[in-house]
């Protein structure tokens, strides 16, 4: 794992977080909140300061991993992986490990299937799953 990847993870875990972006070193962005909506504030913070990032992620389904794709991040760690979205991340080349993997991100209620994974569930374009997901999200 890299340097910028155990950082990440470090952070994660240490400060209860649910997301944390490392580039070069540096803390770019971190959040206590879940949901896909402050990966999607922070893609369009950051932009392209994300190339070549490492992110940690308490939960990685699809959408998640489209978001990191269209970034051009690096390296993932995720607490929670669902196969699809492990598939969009080594189909793209993005190193990715993951502490339990899991067949579908659920809603909050554990009744469903999160609705943006099925947002995004036929979409295999990155920058195609932004601009869906932006204009869901904001």
């Amino acid at each position: 794992m890299s340097t910028d990847l155990n950082i990440a993870k470090d952070r994660l875990a240490q400060k209860s977080l649910s997301l944390v972006i490392v580039n070069h070193g540096k803390v770019l962005s971190e959040t206590k909140s879940h949901g896909i909506s402050d990966l999607l504030k922070a893609v369009n913070k950051l932009g392209d300061s994300m190339k070549g990032s490492s992110v940690a992620d308490r939960t990685v389904g699809r959408a998640a991993a489209l978001l990191f794709v269209f970034s051009g991040v690096r390296a993932v760690f995720a607490a929670l992986a669902s196969d699809g979205g492990f598939a969009v991340l080594a189909e793209n080349n993005v190193f990715c490990v993951y502490e339990k993997r899991v067949a579908n991100v659920l809603n909050f209620e554990k009744t469903d299937v999160c609705p943006f994974e099925k947002l995004v569930a036929n979409l295999s374009d990155p920058e195609k799953a932004y601009g869906v997901l932006k204009e869901k999200c904001g």
